[in-house]
């Protein structure tokens, strides 16, 4: 079992587009140069190309050699992340300051391969429509393409996508229905005191003092008011205040991320946060003003759809490598937001290497290239089958 023989053979052609895309990395609705090498592979396999699509995305629409049908859509994410790449391998970001580190590149490279193959190899019934979304970090790059009518222009009965996952053993395939990966929101936090010499602090008011407060007692919310059985996290991964050694600052920020599946803990999380900060503040004789943005969704596999992904995936890597036990994990995916608007499923396929996710020193298992382009090939054909 393994990648399909047709995929496999062009594995190298592949290989090469990820390294290059790995190499001129471009994060959110900058992906200028990504979406011109996304767009002209597809034509060059005569595949109808749609650009500027949510601003710099791609839709592509292959029509099968079966007749009229149902429509298919395939998703691949295109942005990087801003961070200083350390691998020190031959392909390593060109761009000072930015990295795939969540493996985008290969997502792109997965669903071009799957593209590459039902272009040559037509006998579907129906349409395959395959979008490659800009700006999936946290920027809103789904919410642009769906209020730029991606589905209403580009319609689609099922959609599916998957996630590269160095958390799973190479070859392994993970999907099932139902909640898969946690809605997030960000937040900033800005605390305003009064300066004063680093050497006089008792003419100031100290807003980094009351910020480390802070970062400890946001900590308590979890532990102490959200449901012990109701998943959450509550993480400050921020922290900004001053510029000299000798002058206490006049303003410190906190930001962060919370996580959760449930818009109503999610819900408690915003109060207790806005009360304990209320509360600090108050105790060092400061303001506060806190901002919480909504930015994932709760990603949700339809039953049927996550049983069809799980079906091409047997068909790929064999069933005793297929996971289907719900797992539900604390990241956050904006594809959760296509998912609201037409049934699907998001599969996580293993590799190689075990530095994790959005790690300045993260290494994509190339191997998995032909075979996630297989399970994405391979579930239009079972879905579309003449």
């Amino acid at each position: 079992m393994g990648a399909m023989p047709a995929i496999q053979d062009f594995t190298e052609d592949l290989v090469a587009i990820r390294r290059d895309l790995h190499a001129h990395p471009e994060i959110g609705f900058e992906e200028v140069r990504t979406s011109e090498v996304v767009a002209g592979k597809l034509a060059s396999w005569g595949i109808e190309v749609h650009r500027g699509i949510g601003r710099t995305g791609v839709v592509g629409i292959l029509h099968g050699t079966g007749g009229p049908g149902r429509r298919i859509g395939l998703r691949a994410d295109m942005d990087a992340l801003p961070i200083e790449e350390l691998t020190n391998l031959p392909w390593r970001s060109t761009v000072p300051g930015k990295m795939h580190a969540c493996g985008h590149d290969g997502h792109t490279t997965m669903l071009l391969g799957a593209a590459r193959y039902l272009a040559e190899n037509r006998g579907f019934k129906g349409t395959a429509v395959f979008v490659f979304q800009p700006a999936e970090e946290g920027l809103g790059g789904a919410r642009a393409m769906l209020a730029d009518r991606l589905f209403e222009r580009f319609p689609c009965d099922e959609i599916y996508g998957l996630h590269n996952s160095p958390y799973l053993e190479p070859g392994q395939i993970a999907v099932w229905p139902g909640q898969a990966m946690a809605g997030a929101d960000f937040f900033d936090i800005r605390i305003t005191g009064a300066g004063s010499h680093g050497a006089m602090p008792h003419v100031g008011r100290d807003p980094i003092v009351a910020a480390t407060a802070l970062a400890q007692a946001l900590q308590t919310i979890v532990s102490r008011n959200t449901d012990p059985l109701q998943a959450a996290v509550v993480s400050i991964t921020q922290i900004h205040a001053g510029s000299a050694y000798n002058v206490i600052p006049e303003e410190a920020a906190l930001a962060g991320t919370i996580r959760t599946f449930s818009r109503e803990v999610a819900a408690l999380v915003h109060e207790r946060m806005r009360t304990i900060a209320q509360g600090v503040a108050l105790s060092f004789g400061m303001e506060v003003a806190v901002d919480i943005r909504p930015i994932f969704d709760v990603l949700v596999n339809t039953k049927a759809e996550a049983e069809a992904l799980a079906d091409a995936a047997r068909d790929i890597v064999g069933a005793e490598n297929v996971l289907t036990d719900p797992k539900p994990m604390m990241g956050s995916e904006d594809f959760a937001d296509m998912l609201r608007a037409v049934p699907g499923a998001y599969a996580f396929v293993g590799h190689t290497g075990r530095v994790p996710l959005h790690n300045p020193a993260f290494v994509l298992g190339e191997e998995i290239l032909p075979l996630g382009a297989s399970l994405l090939a391979r579930v239009v054909e079972k879905r579309l089958a003449a």
